[in-house]
């Protein structure tokens, strides 16, 4: 009985775990390579972004800072426009009530009078 396919010459168990032990040794050691280049590449890429981020945020607050600026002397000068309108308005009411006494006085009592009757309703 020589013809028995069990019996042909075929490596031992422990010739097989060894060859698997070496075998898994080879994938654990390039696999840990790789690992090791995709890290190096993440830690480039997030480097890469910080700094484009910050070059952003950069640009972002001196754009935010001169329209910041440029808000406050156009606040600036329609105050001052307002504060001189103003001031004639004064003036000119001054000199009215000044020429006009009688008139301001019954002006204000009317509409002092229409102002109490608006709010008695």
């Amino acid at each position: 009985m020589t013809d028995n396919p069990f019996s042909t010459a075929a490596p031992s168990v422990s010739s097989a775990v060894s060859d698997l032990r070496h075998a898994a040794g080879d994938f654990a050691v390039a696999t840990g390579a790789e690992a090791s280049k995709l890290k190096e590449r993440a830690v480039e890429t997030a480097h890469s972004l910080k700094s484009t981020a910050t070059e952003k945020a950069d640009h972002f607050k001196a754009y935010a800072t001169e329209k910041a600026q440029h808000a406050k002397e156009t606040a600036q000068y329609q105050w001052e426009e307002t504060r001189v309108i103003a001031k004639e308005i004064h003036v000119t009411a001054e000199d009215y009530i000044r020429q006009n006494p009688t008139k301001a006085v019954l002006g204000a009592l009317g509409v002092g009078f229409l102002i109490g009757l608006i709010v008695r309703n």
